[in-house]
């Protein structure tokens, strides 16, 4: 009696820790495409990524380089200051995207072109992705007010 106790113990050990593996591979597997790292403009250009990997770049979109293309295909250079990168986009670009404002793109960096399937403007006046404000502050090209301040003060 007691040896069936202990074997029924051990299948049951054995058939959670196989289902523990077996879930966790296929949460890695569906997140695999759903992590996208950012870089700055700096960090693309120091060391290029590959042509499959698919991160976020960000920083301010360098004034008079916007380029309007064909139907809904737009260029323009982001920028952290030291260093930029040519995007390549197609499609709608949000109402508040200008000139010498904060952006976020997500796509892939090919030939020396960063080419975006989504683009991302600030929403307000201060708002400014922390990534981007944090590459834009180690490039010394931050110009917005101190989000540690109090703003009441």
């Amino acid at each position: 009696m007691k040896s069936l106790k202990k074997t029924r113990r051990i299948q049951i050990i054995a058939v959670a820790a196989v289902a523990l593996t077996l879930s966790t591979a296929l949460i890695g597997y569906a997140m695999r495409d759903g992590i996208n790292f950012f870089r700055s403009p700096s960090q693309v250009v120091a060391e290029p990524p590959s042509a499959n990997e698919v991160f976020r770049i960000g920083g301010l979109v360098e004034a008079g380089s916007i380029v309007r293309g064909q139907s809904d295909t737009v260029s323009f250079r982001v920028t952290d200051g030291p260093a930029s990168v040519e995007v390549q986009y197609r499609g709608i670009l949000p109402d508040l995207f200008t000139e010498n404002e904060g952006i976020v793109g997500t796509g892939r960096y090919v030939d020396g072109v960063f080419v975006a399937h989504e683009i991302l403007a600030k929403h307000d006046e201060t708002y400014m992705p922390r990534e981007v404000m944090e590459a834009l502050k180690e490039q010394g090209e931050w110009r917005g007010p101190d989000p540690k301040a109090d703003p009441q003060t």
